[in-house]
């Protein structure tokens, strides 16, 4: 195996992307080989790849392979407990790489993975399956304010936010309203409202999620929040925070960071989508061949319409 090639996205540094063949290393007696059909790029983390923003990130080096939303089909299945050839899983990324970086390492057309990180998915959900590491970090930052309480403000309407207000209804909440200043994305919201910010006169919040990434809206959530309301920062912040301390603690406020989403935050979703309580639908705006993986990533950054990129891998498998 030492010489499997595959063709994959890489940042050989910031602002510079090639599609190229990069080698796989051995596969051990743990790893799948799995070939992927689709992989979504993340206009969150990706971005601060490309732009050279992200903060000192364990593993970070140049030439990497960027993407944690792969699905694909088990290849070679691992000598013990391999899921069966031909079992289409989800994949959060691969280390798997022998001459390239792998940060997260999901955006190639072949990986080598250890068989404890694949995911199995249902075939109906096709290429909406690579939502499940997005459907999963909603998860758990809502679960970052306990399920007996669930936020009643998300700030940002990208594919985050939307996911975040739809489980809300779906584990039994009442809708949050949702702010977004970017009209072009305040439509397509699913039993919930969005609203400019200025347009919202509440100021009573208990539960405010923010997804926008933006660290100056700090002191605008503080003043929004009730006594003893709590904030959920839930997007990822290249620039410090900072915050005026006197309305924080008049309201007794509690800020809280939600991290890396959990198998058990998986579980939980991929249950509410097989008892049909959570959609997937809709979140996907635009797909790309892989041979145009370039201009693909460069429309996701930069185009403030395309909700969620899809490259598509399965004609180079074919």
């Amino acid at each position: 195996m030492s010489s499997t090639k595959a063709a994959a996205v890489v940042f050989e540094e910031p602002g510079k992307l090639a599609i190229r063949q990069v080698s796989l290393k051995d596969l051990s007696p743990k790893d799948c080989l799995v070939d992927i059909e689709w992989t979504g790029i993340s206009t969150g983390t990706e971005r601060l790849l490309w732009t050279g923003k992200m903060p000192p990130f364990p593993g970070l080096a140049y030439p990497l392979v960027p993407g944690y939303e792969s699905v694909g089909r088990i290849a070679v299945a691992d000598e013990k407990n391999g899921i069966p050839v031909g079992t289409r899983v989800f994949v959060p990324g691969s280390t798997g790489f022998a001459d390239v970086h792998g940060l997260f390492g999901g955006a190639a057309e072949r990986l080598a993975v250890p068989s404890d990180r694949l995911v199995q998915v249902d075939e109906h959900l096709e290429d909406e399956a690579i939502l499940l590491a997005l459907a999963a970090t909603a998860y758990h930052a809502i679960d970052c304010f306990g399920l007996d309480r669930f936020p009643d403000l998300v700030v940002g309407h990208g594919t985050l936010g939307r996911l975040i207000a739809r489980l809300v209804i779906a584990l039994g909440g009442d809708a949050p309203t949702v702010w977004e200043k970017n009209p072009s994305r305040q439509s397509g919201s699913v039993g919930y409202q969005v609203i400019d910010s200025g347009d919202d006169p509440r100021s009573d919040y208990d539960a405010i999620c923010d997804v926008s990434g933006d660290g100056s809206l700090l002191n605008d959530f503080i003043q929004r929040m009730g006594p003893g309301g709590s904030i959920v920062l839930a997007g990822f912040y290249d620039q410090p925070l900072s915050f005026n301390f006197a309305p924080a603690f008049i309201r007794e406020s509690c800020i809280k960071i939600a991290a890396q989403w959990q198998t058990s935050d998986l579980d939980a979703v991929q249950a509410l989508i097989k008892e049909e309580k959570l959609s997937l639908g809709g979140l996907i705006s635009h797909r790309s061949s892989a041979s145009a993986a370039a201009p693909a990533y460069r429309q996701a950054f930069g185009d403030t319409d395309c909700l969620k990129m899809v490259i598509n891998w399965r004609t180079n498998n074919e």
